[in-house]
């Protein structure tokens, strides 16, 4: 084969590997994302691409029947926060004195207007039920719809699409290449990465006091448990070979990471949790509040940012939950 023959195919093959939907291989820069008039910034961590067994080995310690068979997943790269989303950070999206702020560089990935956005109730109880919401401190009580509002009002008033992370992206970061129980090694203790039962005092703490895990990320393991995308189902490992099993009724829906009320069995990187209509026992209203529980403090959420942005219409069945 003469040179320039090989030349020519060399650059074929470039240019159509460059039309493949797909970020695997590509490095990206973890990035702050600010918020204009508002001292408060949300760190977003890089998170690369890969592929990873969700679930657990059968000979794993407080394993449950849930969380297998163990299945291969492909993961395709996404920003995760650093941290859990605060009360400092929700109180922006309920009070919405930042929708009429001009943004110097608005993102150009989501096109929806800020007053399109539903905005949630102010809470008429104390939502923290005495844990307190001041600063750093994580947001509980929030619902899965409430979370998912928040994503997408941060959308439109930043330009950039986020949204929760579905269940295989939580545990694909949670154990940020690791195949382990917990995403540490066995020269480090739980307590040293995370708030739970035995260590918390029965209340959450401020965000980033403990280790953070091999990528950067602070308190995937207690502190508040976390929201994902997904729909609970018990045998998802052996009926479903999809990256996410959309929400179609509001309970049960996956949380994942334990938080400061579990035993250390709860917080392992596989372990799944659900909600469950008891979480609003104490609400008097009728219909019961669609944006709060009143008896789970200890479920807060955290955000991410595909690398591939979806098209409008993806968007917004991501930020649907379930009213």
């Amino acid at each position: 084969m003469n040179i320039s023959r090989t030349l020519k195919i060399t650059l074929l093959i470039m240019l159509l590997s460059a039309h493949i939907p797909s970020t695997f291989g590509q490095e990206k820069q973890s990035y702050m994302q600010e918020l204009p008039s508002s001292q408060l910034k949300i760190n977003m961590v890089a998170i690369p691409s890969g592929s990873f067994n969700m679930g657990s080995q059968d000979s794993e310690e407080g394993r449950d029947e849930d969380e297998g068979p163990q299945r291969k997943m492909d993961i395709e790269g996404f920003w995760m926060s650093s941290y859990e989303i605060t009360w400092e950070l929700y109180n922006l999206f309920l009070q919405r004195e930042l929708d009429n702020v001009l943004f110097a560089e608005k993102g150009k990935e989501v096109e929806k207007k800020v007053d399109a956005v539903a905005g949630a109730t102010i809470p008429y109880v104390d939502m923290s039920l005495g844990m307190g919401t001041g600063k750093n401190l994580p947001i509980g009580n929030v619902t899965q719809l409430g979370a998912s509002k928040f994503c997408e009002w941060l959308s439109a008033i930043t330009g950039v699409f986020y949204r929760l992370p579905t269940e295989a992206e939580w545990e694909y970061a949670a154990r940020a290449g690791t195949a382990g129980a917990y995403s540490f090694d066995d020269d480090d203790s739980l307590e040293e990465h995370a708030w739970f039962s035995d260590n918390s005092g029965a209340t959450y703490h401020e965000i980033g006091k403990k280790k953070p895990n091999p990528w950067g990320l602070y308190d995937m393991y207690g502190n508040v448990a976390e929201w994902t995308l997904d729909q609970y189902n018990a045998n998802t490992y052996t009926e479903s070979t999809s990256l996410y099993i959309q929400v179609e009724k509001e309970y049960p829906a996956v949380i994942r990471g334990g938080s400061y009320k579990d035993s250390q069995e709860m917080l392992r990187s596989a372990s799944r949790a659900f909600s469950k209509p008891v979480w609003k026992q104490r609400d008097p209203q009728f219909p019961k509040s669609k944006w709060w529980h009143t008896d789970a403090p200890f479920v807060g959420f955290r955000i991410v940012r595909p690398y591939m942005t979806p098209n409008q219409k993806e968007q917004n069945s991501y930020w649907l939950g379930k009213e």
